[in-house]
């Protein structure tokens, strides 16, 4: 049985053939991205890393953090999540992007505008 990331608006259900992605956003007052890579498992999406270009409100990265010349890294110590709720907000124009090996598209695109997207792993 193989393992999906699903992405879930209401009623719409859309498959993802990926075993790890990527979910970035631009943030609301620093204007910089952050981009965390998550893993998914049979009944969890796990956190590998975050990354965050540059410092500011509320986007300290934390201690043990490497710098890589434009991106501060490190492994965030979150346990594995059954979903992961993203809400619309006035404060992210331009929404998620999710990536994985095939390309990049809009959270929202797949969600059709909704103002709650569950992720989440899913079978085949």
């Amino acid at each position: 049985m193989a393992i999906n990331l699903c992405i879930v608006s209401g009623a719409t259900l859309s498959k993802i053939a990926a075993l790890t992605f990527t979910l970035s956003w631009q943030h609301s007052v620093q204007k910089t991205e952050w981009i965390e890579t998550w893993h998914v498992t049979p009944s969890a999406l796990e956190l590998v890393e975050a990354r965050v270009e540059g410092m500011g409100a509320g986007m300290e990265p934390p201690e043990g953090s490497v710098f890589d010349g434009r991106f501060w890294r490190w492994k965030p110590t979150v346990p594995p999540l059954p979903e992961v709720r993203l809400s619309r907000s006035d404060a992210l124009p331009q929404g998620w992007t999710l990536c994985t090996t095939d390309g990049c598209r809009p959270v929202a695109s797949a969600a059709d505008q909704a103002d709650v997207v569950i992720l989440k792993p899913c079978a085949d």
